[in-house]
């Protein structure tokens, strides 16, 4: 069975956002947080990681070409 690139990488996107909605559900769990507030508390933390990440991402690719530009010779 062939698998489109659009249907892996949705795969893929859906197992990281469930990964890290797993744990930041736990680290709310561990630290106390019970009832209605632990599923708010994992959803914030769960899409402040995913914002971050989506900022991240770009920039340590950017980073690495600037650094490989300033690395190479002009010849």
């Amino acid at each position: 069975m062939r698998w489109s690139t659009g249907g892996i990488l949705m795969i893929i996107i859906v197992a990281l956002v469930l990964s890290i909605a797993t744990i930041s559900f736990g680290i709310a769990y561990a630290g106390g947080i019970r009832g209605a507030a632990l599923v708010g508390i994992s959803l914030f933390v769960t899409f402040g990681i995913i914002v971050v990440l989506d900022q991240v991402i770009p920039a340590g690719i950017l980073l690495s070409f600037f650094i490989g530009t300033g690395l190479t010779s002009r010849r």
